[in-house]
C-alpha cells in the first residue's frame, strides 16, 4: 500500500450539492476498491493561473489516501470520463510528503506555529 494525494479541479458551475455528490462518488470509488482515505480538504473556489475550458475559476478538492498502486490508473480513467472535472493530479507521497501532511494537519507547518508549540513545551 502506497500513500497518494490527488487534487481535483472541478468546474465552478456546479452547485454545492452537485459538488458534494461528485466528491462523494470518488470517495466511495476509492473505498470500494481497497483504498483508505486519510484526509480530505476542500480548498473551495480559487482563481486559476490560466483559463481552462474558458473558465477562470475552479473548485479545488484534495484527498490523501493509501491504496495499491494498480488502483491509480483505474482512478485516473474515471477522472477522465467525468466531464465535470477540469483537471486532476495524483502523486505518490514519499516519507517526507507523508510527514509534512501529518505536521500540516497538526498545525505545525509554519515557523510561527512551530515556535509557539516549542514555547508551550519549554
Amino acid at each position: 500500500m502506497n500513500n497518494f494525494e490527488t487534487v481535483l479541479i472541478l468546474t465552478p458551475l456546479l452547485s454545492e450539492e452537485a459538488t458534494k455528490e461528485l466528491i462523494g462518488k470518488f470517495r466511495s470509488y476509492l473505498t470500494d476498491n481497497g483504498a483508505e482515505i486519510i484526509h480530505e480538504d476542500s480548498w473551495g473556489l480559487k482563481k486559476l493561473a490560466y483559463p481552462i475550458q474558458k473558465k477562470t475559476t475552479g473548485y479545488y478538492h484534495v484527498t490523501e489516501f493509501t491504496a495499491p498502486g494498480e488502483l491509480i490508473s483505474k482512478l485516473e480513467v474515471e477522472y477522465k470520463r467525468e466531464e465535470r472535472i477540469m483537471r486532476f493530479l495524483t502523486i505518490r507521497l514519499d516519507k517526507h510528503g507523508v510527514s509534512y501532511n501529518e505536521r500540516k494537519r497538526a498545525g505545525l507547518t509554519t515557523r510561527k506555529s512551530r515556535e509557539q508549540k516549542e514555547g508551550e513545551t519549554a
